[in-house]
C-alpha cells in the first residue's frame, strides 16, 4: 500500500511541476517580512552537546506532548510581493546553520541567505545570520519606480548552564521601497516615491529547566526610524512564575499554577502632516490555575491590565490622556474522550498595543503619520474539536465570537493637499493608508490539519472565516472574509531531493478609494470623490520549491512563486510580481 501511495505522490508532483512550468510573464511585486533565523535558533536541539543528565531530570521527566500549531490566517509562504514573503529553500522545516546560498531570477530578483555558528567552551554558542532579497519591481507596469530591497542582519548567543539556558540576539532590518500604488492621477516617471524603514532589535531570554517558581524571563527592545523621520522606541519585560505537577489526589489529578508579570512601554513620534505622538505604558498580571487528569484539563485565570496612554498632535487642543485598569476573563477546558476526539472551549480577552512597527508589517504603505490606539478584546468565546488519528492525521476545528473596542484596520488616504499640481511628495498621490478604529463584534471559524501518509511526505492545510460587524462602518476595509492555504513537503532519493508546494488563497476585500478631477478653468485644485464600497479582487497563488543535494556540502535549488501569474493586488493600486523563477546554489560547511 505504501508503495502505491509513494508512486502516486511522485506522479502527482511530476505532473504538477510540468503544469506549472507553463509560465507567462505577469505584473506584480515583492515584499518580504521574513522572520530572521536568529529567532528560530532556540528551537534547535542539535546545538547542545549530549551529556549525561542533560537536560536536567526536572524537565526531561516531563513527557513531550504534541499539539497542532494554530496556523495563521495567511500562511508564511506568501507570494513574493513587496508586502509578501520570500521562500527561502529550507524544506525540511528545521533550523540550519553554517551555510550560505545565493540565487537569481526574473524581475531582477536576487536572494542571499546564510547562517554561521560555532559552539565554544562551556556550551556557549555564538553565530550570525543574514538575509537579503531585492527586486527591480514592475518596470513594464508602472513608469515610475517600484523596486524594493529588504535585508536583515543578526547575531546571537546561546549559553547552556546547569540550571537554565540564556539566549541573546541582536538584529538590524532594512526595508527600502516605494509608494508605487498610484491609481487616481498620472505623475511623471521620475516622481520620488521613496520610503525606507530601519529597525534595530535586541532581545534576551532566560529559561529555567525546571518549572519551580521562576520559569522564564524575557526582555525585548526595538528602535525604529523611517525616511520621514518617524521614530519609535519599544521595550518590554515579561516574567513567568510557576509551580507545576502538584499532585492533588491519588487518581492522577495534578495542578499547575502560573503567574505572568509584564511591563511594556512604547513611544512613537511622527514629523509629517499632523505630527501625531503617542506614549503607552502597559502593566499586566495574568494568574491562572490548571487542573489536569491525563489529557483533560480545566484552566481558570484572568488578566489584569493597567494602561497609561497619551496622544497628541497639531489638531488636538490638548493632550489626550487615558489611565485605565482592565480585567479580562481567561478560562479553557478540554475533555479528551480519546486521542482522536478532544472537545475544548473557553473564553479569553486582552489589550493589544498597536505600534507603528507592527502596522508596517501588515501594510508597509502607511503614511508616516498615524494615530495609534490600543485594541481591546473585551471577551472572545470559542469552542472546538481536535485530535490525532493514528499519528497520521492531526486536525483542529473551532468557532468563536467576540466583542472588541478599537478594532484596527486600514483605510485609503485621499490627497493631503488639494492644489492642482503633480509636484508633490511621494505619499501625496492618494497612494497611502492610515489606521482606522471602530468598535464591533467578530465571528470566526477556523480549521487546520496535518497529514502524514508517508514518512517522507507531509501535507498541511488551513482555512479561516473572519466576519466583523462594526458600529460605525458598514464594511471593514482590506480584510478578506475567507483565507487559507495548502502545502506539501516531499523528499526522495534518501533525502537528496526535497520538493515543496504551497498554495494560498483569499476572497475579495472591500476598500475605500478616491476619484480625482480638476476643478476650475484652468484647473485650480483637485476635487476628491470617495467610493466606500470599492473591491480588491481575491486571488489564488501557487508556489513550488526544489533542492537537490549534489554533494554533502553542495546543493542547487529552484523556487517558483505565483506560478499562476495572477494579476491581483494586495492593497488598492499595489499589484504584485507575476510568475517568478529563482535558481541558485547552497554551500554547507
Amino acid at each position: 500500500m505504501n508503495k502505491k501511495i509513494q508512486i502516486l505522490s511522485i506522479l502527482f508532483l511530476g505532473i504538477s511541476s510540468v503544469a506549472f512550468s507553463q509560465i507567462r510573464e505577469e505584473k506584480l511585486i515583492l515584499n518580504k517580512k521574513r522572520e530572521p533565523e536568529v529567532k528560530k535558533i532556540e528551537k534547535k536541539k542539535t546545538s547542545v552537546v549530549t551529556e549525561k543528565n542533560y537536560p536536567p531530570e526536572e524537565k526531561s521527566a516531563n513527557p513531550v506532548k504534541y499539539t497542532i500549531t494554530d496556523v495563521p490566517a495567511v500562511s508564511d509562504f506568501k507570494t513574493s510581493t513587496i508586502q509578501g514573503e520570500d521562500v527561502a529553500p529550507k524544506f525540511d522545516g528545521t533550523a540550519q546553520n553554517n551555510y550560505f546560498q545565493l540565487g537569481m531570477g526574473n524581475y531582477g530578483k536576487i536572494l542571499a541567505d546564510g547562517n554561521i555558528s560555532t559552539t565554544l567552551e562551556n556550551k556557549l554558542e555564538v553565530g550570525a545570520d543574514v538575509h537579503v532579497l531585492s527586486t527591480n519591481g514592475l518596470k513594464k507596469v508602472y513608469p515610475w519606480d517600484s523596486k524594493q530591497s529588504f535585508a536583515t542582519l543578526g547575531a546571537f548567543l546561546n549559553s547552556y548552564g546547569e540550571k537554565g539556558k540564556i539566549n541573546v540576539n541582536a538584529e538590524y532590518g532594512l526595508n527600502d521601497y516605494n509608494y508605487y500604488g498610484i491609481y487616481a492621477v498620472n505623475p511623471s516617471a521620475d516622481v520620488d516615491l521613496k520610503q525606507k524603514v530601519n529597525q534595530f532589535k535586541v532581545n534576551g531570554y532566560y529559561d529555567f529547566y525546571s518549572n519551580e517558581i521562576l520559569n522564564d524571563v524575557r526582555v525585548k527592545s526595538s528602535f525604529l526610524s523611517d525616511h520621514f523621520n518617524a521614530k519609535e522606541n519599544q521595550a518590554s519585560l515579561l516574567a513567568n512564575l510557576s509551580k507545576h505537577a502538584v499532585q492533588l489526589s491519588d487518581n492522577g489529578i495534578v495542578m499547575n499554577a502560573d503567574l505572568g508579570l509584564g511591563l511594556e512601554t512604547v513611544k512613537t513620534d511622527f514629523e509629517l502632516l499632523h505630527q501625531n505622538s503617542a506614549t503607552f505604558f502597559n502593566a499586566n498580571i495574568t494568574p491562572k490555575l490548571t487542573f489536569a487528569k491525563g489529557e483533560s484539563y480545566l484552566m481558570l485565570g484572568s488578566g489584569i491590565t493597567f494602561l497609561n496612554a497619551r496622544n497628541s498632535n497639531l489638531i488636538l487642543a490638548e493632550e489626550l490622556k487615558n489611565n485605565k485598569t482592565y480585567w479580562f476573563p481567561q478560562a479553557e477546558f478540554q475533555v479528551a474522550a480519546s486521542k482522536e476526539f478532544k472537545f475544548y472551549g473557553g473564553v479569553d480577552g486582552g489589550l493589544k498595543l498597536n505600534t507603528y512597527a507592527e502596522l508596517l508589517q501588515e501594510n508597509p504603505f502607511l503614511v508616516s503619520d498615524q494615530m495609534l490606539r490600543p485594541t481591546e478584546t473585551q471577551y472572545h468565546l470559542y469552542a472546538g474539536l481536535r485530535g490525532d488519528i493514528d499519528e497520521t492525521f492531526k486536525y483542529d476545528v473551532s468557532a468563536g465570537f467576540g466583542k472588541m473596542r478599537n478594532i484596527m484596520f486600514f483605510g485609503a488616504n485621499t490627497l493631503f493637499t488639494n492644489e492642482f499640481t503633480l509636484d508633490r511628495p511621494g505619499y501625496d498621490f492618494a497612494n497611502t493608508f492610515s489606521a482606522i478604529y471602530d468598535d464591533g463584534n467578530v465571528s470566526d471559524i477556523k480549521g487546520s490539519l496535518q497529514y502524514f501518509p508517508l514518512a517522507n511526505l507531509v501535507v498541511d492545510a488551513d482555512v479561516r472565516f473572519l466576519k466583523y460587524d462594526l458600529k460605525n462602518y458598514e464594511n471593514i476595509y482590506n480584510v478578506p472574509l475567507v483565507t487559507g492555504s495548502i502545502g506539501a513537503k516531499y523528499t526522495m532519493f534518501e533525502k537528496k531531493l526535497s520538493l515543496g508546494f504551497k498554495g494560498i488563497f483569499a476572497t475579495d476585500r472591500t476598500t475605500n478609494s478616491y476619484m480625482l478631477e480638476g476643478v476650475g478653468s484652468p484647473s485650480l485644485f483637485f476635487q476628491s470623490t470617495e467610493d466606500t464600497n470599492d473591491k480588491v479582487g481575491g486571488y489564488a497563488d501557487l508556489n513550488l520549491s526544489a533542492e537537490y543535494k549534489i554533494h554533502k556540502n553542495f546543493s542547487i535549488f529552484a523556487l517558483g512563486n505565483n506560478l499562476l501569474s495572477s494579476k491581483y493586488q494586495t492593497y488598492k493600486g499595489y499589484k504584485v510580481l507575476g510568475a517568478q523563477i529563482v535558481g541558485g546554489v547552497k554551500i554547507t560547511f
